[in-house]
């Protein structure tokens, strides 16, 4: 029987200078320009096996779905219930503070990938963060201070083949 931890996200988006260190102690936190907020529709959580064997610098320049084989991807869950190998959460309006809570396979050796994606149709690929986890336990697990999101737009598709 496959476990599954809580992994915890917090997502800030806003306007003005990197934030004092300590001022959001756990979480994820994404200080982005008035334009760029405005700009993202939604962030696209996804999870890889083998995080070790992969270069988050290469997976940073484009769509991850463009770059890995989808076979790669962990089973996903939120906290509504929903599953996929990704999960989409929307962007709070206007770059107001989000919360995102992810199930993750108990397991060691992850990578967890943060793309921000337009809110046009079609989507579009804005940038991502990417992070190693090491180790995901059962039961509640850290909350992650997860790498600053890196704009690279590109005119790629980040939609994952169902």
């Amino acid at each position: 029987m496959r476990h599954a931890a809580l992994l915890m996200l917090s997502l800030l988006c806003g306007c003005g200078p990197d934030a004092a260190p300590g001022a959001l102690p756990l979480g994820l936190e994404v200080t982005l320009s008035r334009a760029v907020a405005s700009q993202v529709g939604a962030y696209q959580v996804v999870v890889l096996k083998d995080g070790a064997k992969r270069n988050c610098t290469e997976l940073q320049r484009t769509c991850l779905a463009t770059q890995v084989d989808p076979g790669d991807l962990l089973e996903l869950k939120d906290a509504d219930g929903n599953t996929g190998r990704t999960l989409r959460f929307p962007s709070a309006p206007g770059g107001a503070a989000m919360g995102l809570a992810v199930d993750v396979p108990v397991g060691r050796d992850y990578a967890l990938v943060i793309e921000a994606l337009t809110a046009d149709t079609p989507t579009r690929f804005l940038g991502s963060s990417c992070n190693y986890l090491r180790e995901v336990n059962s039961g509640t697990n850290a909350t992650l201070v997860a790498a600053p999101i890196e704009l690279t737009s590109q005119a790629c598709d980040p939609v994952f083949p169902r």
